[in-house]
């Protein structure tokens, strides 16, 4: 279905769905500054074809959906959390299953402890208990060799394409950690869809990075009464695996799905991983006659 822009929560936010409405639905949400085609085509489909009904959206200041001065974010974090709920309204999705990565995850925890009757699952992926800025002294914050690394990449010619693309080749391979071989034809995919895709990236990048989280919600989570899936790389550079590790622990019932050698972002066949494991949380429930 081609992207369409819909009112949520008094805004406009670019949308596009996957499958058959009458399917469980699945609303994709993604990190920080990214589109919503970080969201492979293959893994929307691959869940489409299964029987899910896959929504994927553009966070504000991305692609087509409303967009604010550099800068100035007319948000924060639980507005985002707020249009996740709009869309559902929009949708007409009394719930749905939340799957989020990274800054998505920690809104999919906001949903779910604020509307527990829309969330049907959770899965919360490269995420954490915790924003930056919150006391968290258990939880490892990113090394120093990561915050040079990330702040040793050149920015890009933002009047060129392939500048943007190599720059955000260049943050992923940094993202990615060090455990295995980078996979760089995988990051330059996404990469390179996230710029065709229209909007302003470094609007969205700038403005990303100032979001306030509002209040600690840590403290909340053995509130959360969702089915909870935690997926998290054991070479998280951003995230370290101790917030995978108190993510599971502190929300009733989740499991915990450690990705051996993985980073923050997913490349390449994790995709089909968390595909696989998203069908299982998202499986219709079937009672016997």
């Amino acid at each position: 279905m081609p992207v369409e822009l819909i009112s949520a929560n008094g805004v406009l936010l670019a949308t596009e769905r996957f499958g058959d409405p009458a399917d469980p639905p699945v609303l994709l949400i993604a990190g920080a500054a990214a589109p919503m085609v970080s969201w492979p085509d293959d893994f929307c489909t691959r869940l489409a074809t299964a029987g899910r009904f896959v929504v994927r959206y553009d966070h504000r200041d991305l692609g087509r959906s409303v967009s604010y001065p550099p800068g100035a974010p007319g948000y924060d974090a639980p507005t985002l959390a707020a249009d996740v709920v709009g869309l559902l309204d929009a949708l007409d999705l009394p719930a749905a299953h939340l799957v989020g990565i990274s800054l998505g995850g920690q809104l999919a925890q906001a949903v779910a402890l604020a509307h527990p009757d829309r969330v049907l699952s959770l899965t919360l992926v490269s995420s954490s208990p915790a924003a930056l800025g919150h006391a968290t002294a258990d939880l490892p914050q990113p090394s120093l060799r990561t915050l040079c690394d990330l702040d040793d990449v050149d920015p890009p010619d933002w009047d060129r394409p392939e500048s943007v693309v190599q720059h955000l080749v260049d943050l992923a391979r940094i993202r990615a950690g060090h455990a295995r071989p980078f996979d760089e034809s995988s990051a330059r995919r996404t990469a390179t869809a996230a710029v065709t895709h229209g909007g302003d990236l470094r609007t969205a990048m700038t403005n990303h990075g100032l979001i306030q989280h509002g209040p600690p919600w840590r403290p909340l989570l053995p509130r959360i009464t969702a089915p909870t899936l935690v997926v998290h790389g054991d070479a998280d550079p951003l995230f370290p695996p101790a917030h995978g590790h108190a993510l599971s622990a502190e929300i009733p019932g989740a499991t915990l799905l450690r990705l051996p050698q993985t980073g923050h972002d997913l490349l390449g066949a994790d995709w089909l991983v968390l595909a696989s494991v998203v069908l299982t949380l998202s499986a219709p429930v079937t009672t016997q006659p």
